[in-house]
């Protein structure tokens, strides 16, 4: 399968991203793929490939270029309790630093690359994400109506910007909560939101899983989860619309 390391011109520099598609030579419709807060690294990789296998081009932006190329941060290969609090405490700084406005000039960025990929197929695009990249995935959904027609989130801060977003979302959207990420009142507020949104939105807590379950570098990895949220996401694409 062809992968390639990118580099995309961004209002505030060059983002550094992987991409993985299938070996085909005819377009297929584009993924933008946000990782979680530890940025592009194996298994991140290895996702884009699971998904590009089902025939999508599958774009992994590095969210904090703006710190440096991918990996901005030392990592082990597995992260267990004991590497996290090290961990954490270079990675929170990056995290807190990434503004809303920083969020959409580099989704412009991205979808625009896409836009221009012989690879990808005109039209909308999906967008998936995991921990803060699921955050980013529904900010770049709001922001982007006309472009998006799909959108997921794992073990995502889903109210990080109030329910309001979400009551706004016109992509189909999905949303998979790690058991404590969200209270049931957090949880009834997303459900509210996407009623508000209108049909065919989900949300679900995944069972027997804490924060991270989809990332198998690391020990909050829940193999059954990982295969639950394929299960989840690879429909929610095929049922993307080509047009808006």
């Amino acid at each position: 399968m062809p992968t390639e390391m990118l580099h995309i011109p961004t209002a505030d520099g060059t983002a550094d991203a992987f991409a993985a598609f299938p070996d085909s030579g005819e377009p297929h419709r584009g993924v933008l793929m946000y990782p979680d807060g530890f940025g592009v690294r194996p298994v991140l990789k290895d996702m884009a490939r699971e998904l590009a296998g089902h025939g999508y081009y599958v774009l992994v932006p590095n969210l904090f270029y703006r710190h440096g190329p991918a990996p901005v941060i030392e990592l082990p290969a597995f992260i267990g309790e004991e590497e996290r609090p090290a961990i954490f405490a270079q990675v929170m700084p990056l995290i807190e630093a990434h503004t809303s406005a920083q969020v959409l000039t580099d989704a412009d960025a991205y979808l625009n690359f896409l836009a221009t990929r012989p690879e990808v197929c005109p039209g909308p695009v999906a967008v998936t994400g995991y921990c803060i990249g699921g955050l980013v995935a529904v900010r770049t959904a709001v922001a982007h109506p006309g472009r998006v027609a799909a959108v997921a989130g794992f073990h995502a801060p889903a109210l990080a910007d109030g329910p309001g977003p979400l009551s706004r979302i016109t992509a189909e959207m999905h949303l998979g909560h790690a058991e404590g990420d969200m209270t049931p009142e957090a949880l009834r507020e997303i459900d509210q939101a996407l009623d508000a949104a209108g049909p065919g939105h989900t949300s679900e807590v995944y069972p027997g899983t804490v924060h991270g379950f989809t990332m198998a570098d690391t020990d909050a990895f829940n193999p059954a989860a990982l295969q639950r949220h394929w299960d989840r996401l690879l429909p929610l694409l095929e049922r993307m619309p080509s047009v808006l």
